[in-house]
């Protein structure tokens, strides 16, 4: 049975209403739904937590290591491109961890496509919406069977 916390970043709460035409018109709660139910009996235990705070953040990076936490999957929102002491709370915890973006960030803005969070993360995904969470949770459980652990 593996643990895996889903952080949702600034800004996700509104899911649903802002900018549709990059996000989607499904609600954070759409997808938290979504996940549970994609992965339903197969013994995932998810841990769903969306802040715009980066301190509450950070925080809850810091308890994933008393609450057994196997897996992060985050999705940093705006806080990805310049958001060190996240990156360094990933870093400090060594808990495999993917980041996801619902958009395709590399196709946007130049400054959304810089992250300071992905050197400390197995992989990044953006642009699939709320499939990129799901492709992230099968990435991580493939790599805890190819490493026969975390």
């Amino acid at each position: 049975m593996s643990r895996v916390l889903i952080i949702n970043g600034p800004n996700l709460n509104l899911l649903g209403i802002r900018k549709k035409e990059h996000y989607g018109s499904e609600t954070l709660e759409d997808i938290n739904l979504f996940i549970k139910e994609y992965f339903d009996n197969t013994g995932i235990l998810f841990d769903f937590f969306q802040s715009n705070s980066e301190g509450e953040i950070i925080d809850k990076i810091h308890k994933s290591l008393d609450t057994k936490i196997d897996y992060i999957v985050i999705n940093p929102g705006a806080l990805t491109h310049y958001s060190y002491s996240i990156r360094d709370a990933i870093e400090a915890v060594r808990i495999p961890t993917v980041e996801v973006h619902l958009s395709n960030i590399h196709a946007r803005e130049n400054f959304r496509g810089k992250s300071v969070i992905a050197p400390v993360c197995i992989g990044q995904i953006s642009g699939l919406r709320k499939f990129g969470y799901i492709y992230a949770i099968n990435a991580l459980k493939e790599k805890k069977d190819i490493n026969g652990g975390k």
